[in-house]
């Protein structure tokens, strides 16, 4: 409905048979479909993965491995959250004015974030992480600091830091919540990177390669900008166990006011495939 064509699932190779069992098939009749791999071995040339470590290495890693099954404008989301229709839309229009201009690592590149209202972001059930937006006056960004243990607080909210010192925040501060738009050009930057992060913290079996920080480094080093996007309405997530109900409220309360057919998938069966 949105105007995406194509989805392509980053997952472990022992997994894959599974997912298509339990997620993936639904989807594969309506849309185009695509997997990719991530490992701790898809690392580049001359680099090793340390004895010790199980971690994956990271979002900003999830989405390099994704240039083999991509070569247009696309957006990235995390997998266990609840965006809302809104927010595809509102990122499909922008991507659609984008060139997509791959090949000159020094041209300053033109990228996208959904940006939330921090207080609809927030767990009644205890506190958060949240990747806070910094923008300048036309709404782009100028970075993401990244701010732990935020908790409801009335109608605002409260930050506490590791030292336990507690400061109160509006709860109108704009957030991230990993819902990126991209042209093709970003691989080669999270490639070059990626190298770059081996040499610097390879051999720490708890580091990951985080996509808003390699977002940040490249727009310290003006090699790219990033415009925040805003009127993507609510969030919804689990990040504890009595979140879980809220969400099902949530989600049902937006089928019975239309926002989705129910059973989901009966209007789709009814849309040709391909359909932007």
């Amino acid at each position: 409905r949105a105007g995406f064509g194509k989805i392509v699932f980053v997952v472990r190779r022992d997994i894959e048979a599974e997912f298509r069992q339990t997620v993936s098939r639904k989807y594969e009749d309506h849309i185009e479909v695509c997997y990719v791999h991530q490992e701790l071995d898809m690392v580049p040339a001359g680099f090793s993965v340390p004895e010790d470590r199980s971690k994956p290495w990271g979002t900003a890693h999830a989405t390099m491995l994704a240039a083999t099954a991509i070569d247009e404008p696309f957006s990235v989301i995390n997998a266990d959250d609840f965006y809302g229709r809104l927010p595809f839309e509102i990122i499909a229009r922008h991507l659609g004015g984008l060139a997509d201009r791959p090949g000159e690592a020094d041209r300053v590149e033109s990228y996208a974030n959904v940006g939330y209202v921090l207080r609809d972001t927030l767990s009644d059930h205890g506190s958060v992480v949240r990747g806070v937006c910094q923008c300048d006056p036309g709404g782009m960004l100028q970075g993401i600091v990244e701010t732990t243990g935020i908790e409801r607080d009335g109608d605002g909210a409260r930050v506490t830091d590791d030292d336990g010192n507690v400061r109160g925040i509006s709860g109108d501060e704009i957030v991230s919540m990993n819902f990126w738009g991209f042209t093709s050009s970003v691989f080669a930057h999270f490639e070059d990177r990626f190298a770059r992060f081996l040499e610097q913290r390879g051999d720490d079996i708890t580091a990951e390669f985080f996509l808003p920080t390699v977002v940040n480094d490249l727009i310290l080093d003006g090699l790219a900008e990033v415009q925040i996007l805003r009127g993507g309405g609510s969030w919804f997530g689990v990040t504890y166990p009595d979140d879980a109900p809220i969400v099902r409220r949530n989600i049902q309360r937006l089928v019975d006011q239309g926002e989705y057919p129910s059973p989901l998938w009966a209007e789709m069966m009814r849309m040709p495939r391909g359909r932007d």
